[in-house]
């Protein structure tokens, strides 16, 4: 077996910190990921396929909201190739401020299968917990694909579902796996 290089992580909470190759970058992870199957279909654009034109304004919405109070972007990089990423933020409400949600978690598939994303998970605990006060994140997952065994592994807890919530296609719902874990 070959042995392969970890990621470097790098923690951006600011929208002027997502330099415009970073920016190209997201765009293209996205769009790959998307149109290779992946869970990570935005309320911005479309079923796949999609293009850069569909993600770029959805990457863009998510940089802006970046702000040391609410949000992080935690990417991960080998080499100057964006190996994965992952949104997690804050609501600000006074009863749930201290819990956080993780999104638009990612892997390009050219890294696939070297631990890029359970890296992205084990990292986001220590940025939720010291960089951001949190004591609890969640995330939702689509049914159907293992991802709730990923998570499991990882620690996460299911918490419950809203089945048939999500409507891949005509006759293809999926239940909404709804996560959590105790920082």
């Amino acid at each position: 077996m070959t042995a392969h290089t970890p990621p470097a992580f790098e923690v951006i909470a600011r929208p002027e910190d997502v330099t415009p190759e970073l920016r190209r970058q997201l765009v293209a992870c996205w769009e790959t990921v998307a149109n290779a199957g992946g869970a990570v279909i935005a309320a911005g654009f479309p079923l796949p396929p999609v293009s850069a034109d569909d993600v770029g304004p959805v990457v863009d919405e998510l940089v802006r909201g970046l702000d040391p109070r609410r949000g992080r972007l935690l990417v991960a990089v080998i080499g100057d190739a964006l190996a994965g990423w992952l949104i997690v933020r804050r609501d600000l409400h006074p009863l749930v401020a201290h819990c956080g949600v993780v999104n638009h978690v990612q892997t390009h598939p050219r890294f696939r299968g070297r631990g890029i994303g359970a890296a992205l998970m084990d990292r986001v605990r220590g940025v939720a917990r010291d960089e951001m006060g949190l004591e609890r994140l969640t995330l939702a997952a689509r049914a159907g694909l293992g991802l709730e065994d990923f998570y499991r592994k990882l620690g996460w807890v299911e918490v419950g579902r809203w089945p048939g919530a999500l409507r891949i296609a005509p006759g293809d719902d999926r239940d909404e796996i709804l996560m959590s874990l105790a920082l």
